[in-house]
């Protein structure tokens, strides 16, 4: 099961399991976040009502991203300014999709890849 959500001005498409990387949220490592701004949910093709459907996810960790460095000069006035910027985020850990856990998708998904049966 996946679905998108909203989280800092930005969509992202997540499944029970994944890790991904969003604009820094409040909380520690270790605690649990509800993600609810879902748009859009489904399986495989089919798609499902989003109302009441609700994302959980795990703080992994807070960090920073690689610096950016800003410069800014204006030629013949003797005018330069450097400047080095980075953007604090936080790494979460998808634990739940609508209810349904990572062992639960791993298990659908390993049931799926059986052999079919010789007739």
């Amino acid at each position: 099961m996946f679905a998108v959500v909203r989280t800092g001005g930005k969509q992202y498409r997540v499944a029970a399991g994944d890790k991904i990387v969003i604009e820094k949220i409040e909380g520690d490592a270790g605690a649990s976040v509800t993600l609810g701004d879902v748009l859009l949910a489904g399986e495989g093709s089919e798609l499902r009502s989003v109302e009441g459907f609700v994302v959980a996810a795990e703080i992994i960790a807070q960090a920073k991203a690689d610096k950016v460095i800003v410069f800014k000069k204006r030629r013949r006035h003797n005018y330069r300014r450097k400047n080095g910027h980075r953007q604090q985020h936080t790494i979460l850990k998808i634990v739940s999709v609508g209810g349904q856990t990572a062992q639960a998708n791993s298990a659908r998904n390993e049931g799926d890849t059986a052999p079919a049966a010789q007739a």
